[in-house]
């Protein structure tokens, strides 16, 4: 009985996060596909592919998002580069969701008791649970591999990409796991490990991009993705760090998880100093105290992000970049990017993209808020659900319009610490640029909360993500612009390389208006619905 009981629950909390798992294996899969196609589009000759190793190969700046290339003279090495070096982020962003998901939301719904009372013991559930997220980790994996294949590289060769890609997950795992039992509540786990995340992302960074520093690869496990080089000399000896790294993370969290009381932390909060009722005069402001942390990590992110591209702005040059290289660029919005104004106005595609995914988690928050039930008891007080909802709208909008113009102000400033004569005003609009693609993506996501509640996060990020790469693949690979005009992404001023383009932004803004006062009308007549 306990056997079939502990199945249940590995098959139940699979079944939690199938909706995250699908969108993120659709990613790896369109992604990949999209990367053999456009490699062997754009450089269809050796004499391309020489004149783009020697433009790139060596620049940090590229190898601040892809890592560090290997063979970029074939399309396995190439994809390997592209894909294995950004994927691999995307990896380990969903092994610490997956734990965090399953371990701590689970503990702090209260769920997590009810199990135990039954016949089922701690061990057994936690392996269970842990047995599902791993699944996960498979299916990622599976998706890789089916779009390597698909893209036309070879299946011994895809299989060991798709393995280097992922290998992140299952360390994030463990290290999602352990911070679970660190932390007092779901919130402090998920903050706790995107910090770790992004300190060892950083590693990674430097790692690429400082010479004589290539040593920190072994220090991150971003960087042991890295140094599997698939499609370049395989490496599958360190294919034993991932594996025992991840091992040992959950057996120690196995180890804290036995010890521990359910719903507590190693990390004990304290109740004897003051109360602190600041952000406690309505039902808005305590989404943004219990937001400020993930707030608090966007701004510094998107900062930090824009400041770079700032710096790095100046390092395109006529001489860098060859004239197909120049034209495939062009492709993607017909800003030049040998320029500060049109590698800026290109790069500001990325924060349309991430301030997108910044609302969509806004969306996300009020839903896990109805998910956990503290809806339910939020609307037993004189609390309107339209005004509730609202709310949760208006603060995604102040965040996404904060995120935006510090993204302006800060990319400008690391554009003129390298002499680049870039405007303040033109880089605060391109900022602005961002807000009307975001409150689009905004209102979708809130009208998916008010109709599909339990699919609001797969349809939220799954519509930006898609319509991101389609816009970014779909330009390299030359499609029709009718078939681009799809996504939103295609109707943006690349500003300030170009103008703003006020009757497509003028569109997306009724669009949203609509959309958001239909998920206010249509809140309010459905029933709240749990996990």
């Amino acid at each position: 009985m306990a056997v079939s009981a502990a199945s249940a629950i590995a098959r139940r909390a699979f079944a939690d996060g199938r909706t995250r798992t699908i969108s993120f294996a659709l990613l790896f899969a369109f992604v990949a596909v999209a990367n053999v196609a456009g490699f062997k589009h754009s450089f269809p000759t050796l004499n391309d592919r020489l004149n783009f190793a020697h433009s790139f190969g060596g620049d940090a700046s590229v190898r601040l998002f892809y890592g560090e290339p290997h063979e970029l003279l074939t399309a396995g090495g190439y994809v390997a580069w592209r894909v294995g070096g950004f994927m691999s982020i995307f990896a380990a962003v969903w092994g610490l969701l997956a734990a965090v998901r399953a371990l701590r939301t689970e503990e702090d719904a209260g769920r997590w008791e009810l199990i135990l009372a039954g016949a089922v013991r701690r061990p057994q559930a936690l392996f269970a649970v842990l047995a599902a997220t791993c699944a996960g980790v498979a299916v990622l994996w599976l998706a890789s591999f089916v779009g390597l294949v698909l893209g036309g590289l070879s299946a011994g060769g895809s299989a060991y990409l798709a393995l280097a890609t992922v290998a992140p997950a299952p360390v994030f795992l463990g290290i999602g796991a352990v911070v679970c039992q660190l932390a007092p509540a779901r919130r402090v786990a998920l903050e706790l490990g995107m910090a770790i995340l992004a300190v060892l992302l950083v590693l990674r960074v430097v790692a690429d991009t400082s010479t004589g520093a290539g040593w920190l690869r072994w220090a991150t496990p971003l960087g042991w993705s890295e140094e599997l080089r698939a499609f370049a000399h395989p490496q599958p000896a360190v294919l034993i760090l991932p594996l025992v790294a991840s091992v040992a993370l959950l057996l120690i969290a196995g180890r804290i998880a036995l010890r521990r009381d359910v719903g507590s932390g190693l990390i004990q909060t304290h109740d004897r100093t003051a109360p602190r009722l600041w952000l406690l005069s309505s039902p808005t402001a305590l989404a943004l105290r219990g937001e400020r942390g993930s707030l608090a990590g966007w701004l510094f992110g998107v900062g930090g992000f824009a400041v770079i591209i700032g710096v790095i702005s100046t390092t395109f040059t006529t001489a860098k970049l060859s004239e197909n290289l120049r034209r495939e660029f062009a492709r993607v919005g017909g800003a030049k990017i040998t320029t500060p104004t049109g590698a800026l106005g290109l790069y500001f595609l990325f924060f349309v993209l991430a301030i997108s995914l910044f609302a969509c988690s806004q969306i996300a928050a009020a839903r896990h808020e109805e998910a956990d039930q503290q809806l339910e008891t939020l609307l037993a007080l004189p609390v309107f659900r339209r005004r509730w909802l609202a709310g949760r709208l208006a603060l995604a909008l102040g965040g996404s319009i904060v995120l935006a113009l510090v993204a302006g102000l800060l990319a400008w400033a690391g554009a003129r610490s390298q002499g680049a004569a870039v405007s303040l005003p033109r880089m605060l609009e391109a900022g602005a640029n961002c807000l009307p693609a975001t409150l689009l993506f905004g209102s979708l996501s809130a009208l998916a909360f008010a109709v599909l509640p339990r699919a609001t996060s797969g349809i939220a990020y799954g519509l930006v993500s898609v319509a991101f790469v389609w816009q970014l693949f779909g330009s390299l690979l030359g499609m029709p612009s009718w078939l681009l005009g799809l996504s939103p992404f295609h109707h943006i001023g690349l500003v300030p390389a170009q103008s703003f383009k006020g009757l497509a932004a003028a569109i997306m803004l009724t669009v949203a208006a609509a959309g958001v006062l239909a998920a206010l009308a249509l809140f309010k007549r459905r029933d709240l619905t749990g996990h």
